[in-house]
């Protein structure tokens, strides 16, 4: 068999290898909370927004259900829950749920789903936590995934994927435009470990003016220096001086 002389030119990245097909717990479904219930009362709540439930009784418009965090069984309609598949293909929740549920204190920066497009459709969209200092909202971040006519997918037209699949795995591995690269799917209650909440610890802040230079110039900190200047600060500063050669420090108190 001969080889063809010519190549096909294209700006576009593309994974060539065929979707592998997906283990028995990807292939599975879960149904996920998006709310506690009861929504309005004084009563216990049977289920929390975020978790696994466990159906006990589908009739159609309304859902026996058992909390897999509270063991209570209720009756909810079917819009207070949403199906996931792959672990993180979540059918019939909003933007705004999205966000909710990505809000949650246990995701952590990078933490991530896929929805059902609300402006597109038979499009997705993929959501991604990235915590900051910046408003709620503002910690979500939303991008649009657009379909070929050959049934591939892509976030940015440089690069195309034969799957959703290929699309969440390429973007765990690096960020490529995104606001960070993807992490693990949103957290589920009731399937997921439980995870760390995150929390800042913001050194304090300190005048130069109080800065001496016994504290900058110390040779070794001890376990008891409870100094404001870190090693690693002390010796960008005396590494500075030394290029320098500067002998004249007005810092000096």
């Amino acid at each position: 068999m001969g080889t063809c002389p010519i190549k096909c030119q294209s700006n576009l990245t593309v994974i060539e290898n065929p979707p592998e097909p997906l283990s028995q717990a990807l292939q599975e479904s879960l149904t996920v909370s998006l709310c506690n219930y009861p929504i309005f009362g004084q009563t216990e709540l049977t289920m929390c927004i975020g978790e696994r439930l466990t159906i006990k009784s589908d009739d159609g418009d309304f859902l026996m259900v058992r909390s897999t965090t509270t063991g209570r069984e209720s009756y909810v309609p079917i819009c207070y829950t949403a199906m996931v598949t792959h672990r993180w293909l979540f059918t019939g929740i909003s933007r705004c749920k999205a966000v909710e549920l990505l809000m949650q204190p246990q995701n952590l920066s990078g933490a991530f789903l896929i929805r059902e497009s609300e402006t597109n459709t038979d499009g997705y969209s993929l959501s991604v936590l990235k915590r900051t200092n910046s408003s709620y909202m503002d910690c979500v971040k939303h991008y649009r995934i657009s379909n070929l006519q050959n049934g591939w997918v892509y976030i940015s037209p440089g690069i195309t994927f034969p799957s959703l699949q290929h699309l969440v795995d390429h973007y765990l591995e690096c960020v490529d435009g995104l606001c960070c690269r993807l992490t693990g799917p949103c957290f589920i209650k009731g399937l997921d470990q439980a995870r760390p909440v995150p929390i800042t610890i913001r050194r304090p802040t300190f005048n130069w003016k109080d800065i001496s230079r016994s504290m900058l110039f110390r040779r070794k900190r001890t376990e008891s220096d409870n100094s404001l200047v870190s090693e690693g600060l002390r010796e960008a500063i005396t590494s500075y001086l030394q290029m320098t050669e500067s002998h004249d420090h007005s810092w000096d108190t």
